[in-house]
């Protein structure tokens, strides 16, 4: 198959929960919304969502890209030569990734697969979290109620504004709850290493699953003092876009114990899996991570995922707070677990009415 069209649409998709974060605060998702339309006919789905805050790349330059430069690269190659020519093409992250996964979903449609099936599936069903962003410690409470009652028991709650307020709400969710939910916090890279010491201790004595990126990039190394089974807790996040990032860290001496992949982050599914392989030989866990964006990027990322031994965590849930989701299908929740759809590509679709 051949590729014969590119198509972009730039979308403001207003939040039903809006939330916070150490960094800033959000009331719509902005997205580009990409279709590629083989020789055959088969038309494959792909979302540009990029942070700024994180690659630097702005939802304007991915529409850009995506209108220009990689029309006239890749418009007429085959499918499989696109892909080997994306890397090399001058474009930010998520518009790469958009292309990598519309790409991969055209594929899998082309064999009548599941794209994680046409990768290779290593796993069926893991449970996401869910995000509750930087608030009071009583609204902490009654978004974590709804959530358990929706079925969801894996809470990741935003941290890294005001340490001591990080951890009362913590311990008010490991009080009212006890075992009934698993606890991750994410600190966006809010803390001083002087915060950090305050907050590591709660780790054990909360049970936390893991703690997102509690440092800035530039300290990563200040975390080798914590001791290594703590250490072991601890997932990278804005400290790892490649690969040369993976062996950084590893020249350090391992500060933390798992990664976080994001398809909008490093790339695509392609680069995705090539991360994802590192991070098991280096002895890392993998956590599947997302920004606000539609289904096929959700479903993009779970497709991979479920495709890599390495993978231990999901926390796709980018989707669940749109008000209008561009992109139906893709996959399926059930009891807070994700699901892959059995049918061809991402199993995505646009929706027939955009916003």
């Amino acid at each position: 198959m051949r590729l014969r069209s590119i198509s972009a649409q730039l979308l403001r998709v207003p939040l039903s929960r809006p939330y916070a974060i150490a960094g800033g605060a959000w009331d719509a998702a902005e997205m580009v919304v990409v279709q590629l339309v083989s020789d055959t006919g088969l038309v494959g789905h792909g979302v540009a969502a990029p942070a700024e805050e994180v690659t630097g790349e702005t939802c304007a330059d991915a529409l850009a890209a995506l209108e220009g430069a990689l029309v006239e690269a890749l418009g007429g190659l085959e499918l499989e030569h696109a892909l080997q020519r994306l890397p090399s093409l001058a474009a930010g992250p998520a518009a790469q990734a958009a292309i990598d996964m519309a790409l991969h979903d055209l594929l899998a449609r082309g064999h009548g697969l599941s794209l994680v099936d046409r990768l290779g599936r290593v796993h069926d069903a893991l449970p996401t979290s869910v995000t509750i962003g930087v608030k009071d410690t009583e609204a902490t409470l009654a978004e974590a109620e709804e959530y358990l009652q929706r079925g969801f028991a894996h809470l990741k709650v935003k941290t890294g504004v005001d340490v001591g307020e990080d951890i009362a709400r913590l311990v008010a969710l490991r009080e009212r709850f006890g075992n009934r939910v698993v606890l991750r916090a994410d600190a966006n890279q809010g803390y001083s290493p002087a915060q950090f010491a305050r907050f590591a201790p709660w780790i054990e004595r909360l049970d936390l699953e893991l703690v997102e990126q509690p440092l800035h990039p530039s300290e990563d190394r200040a975390l080798l003092g914590l001791a290594p089974h703590l250490r072991r807790r601890l997932v990278a996040d804005e400290s790892v876009h490649t690969l040369a990032d993976i062996e950084r860290l590893a020249a350090l001496g391992q500060p933390f114990g798992a990664l976080n992949i994001k398809l909008m982050k490093c790339g695509g599914p392609t680069p995705a899996l090539a991360l994802a392989a590192a991070a098991g030989r280096a002895g890392l866990d993998v956590m599947w991570g997302c920004m606000d964006e539609s289904a096929a990027g959700i479903a993009a990322a779970l497709h991979v995922a479920y495709a890599s031994a390495a993978t231990r965590w999901l926390d796709l849930d980018g989707s669940f707070d749109l008000q209008c989701d561009p992109h139906v299908g893709g996959f399926e929740v059930r009891g807070g677990m994700l699901l892959t759809l059995a049918r061809p590509g991402l199993g995505v679709a646009l929706r027939s009415v955009m916003i």
